[in-house]
């Protein structure tokens, strides 16, 4: 947790309950088809840097915000910071894009992008998100790379 909270009182919203849907494991499909849903229950479990609550319950993730195009292998995961000047979008957004990594095989294209209008500096941040060698650069840190690993940590909320 960071000190000096940038959106100290966030809007939390209930969790949506888990549609029953059977087990899905990429690494041992044999079709690799993915759908939205896929995707979200994957990442609606991330807790956000500053607070104990993940991106589902603050709104920053929802399924309509994922899009897969399964022609190109192409995933796009558009997320929305919970106030416009936050600095934690670039933390969140490598949160979403490490749990993809360890979740996908490679050959899916992902672009993680800040919702239009939704953080100040949505340019910048949308270009060091999808930049490989930012990314790389970004997990070598072992303070970010720690907070990422927390965010990510499988406990359910």
């Amino acid at each position: 947790m960071t000190l000096g909270l940038i959106n100290a009182n966030p809007v939390v919203h209930a969790k949506k309950e888990r549609i029953a849907r059977p087990e899905f494991d990429l690494h041992s499909s044999t079709d690799d088809s993915v759908d939205p849903l896929d995707i979200y229950d994957f990442v609606r479990d991330i807790r956000d840097p500053e607070h104990p609550y993940s991106l589902e319950q603050l709104s920053v993730l929802s399924e309509e915000s994922i899009t897969v195009d399964e022609k190109l292998g192409r995933i796009l995961i558009t997320f929305t910071p919970t106030v416009q000047h936050c600095s934690m979008a670039t933390v969140i957004g490598l949160c979403l894009r490490v749990k993809l990594m360890r979740c996908f095989p490679p050959h899916f294209k992902v672009d993680i992008n800040v919702a239009p209008g939704s953080l100040a500096d949505e340019d910048s941040v949308n270009k060091q998100l999808n930049d490989k060698e930012r990314v790389a650069a970004a997990l070598e840190n072992p303070n970010l790379r720690q907070l990422v690993d927390e965010c990510l940590q499988s406990n359910e909320l």
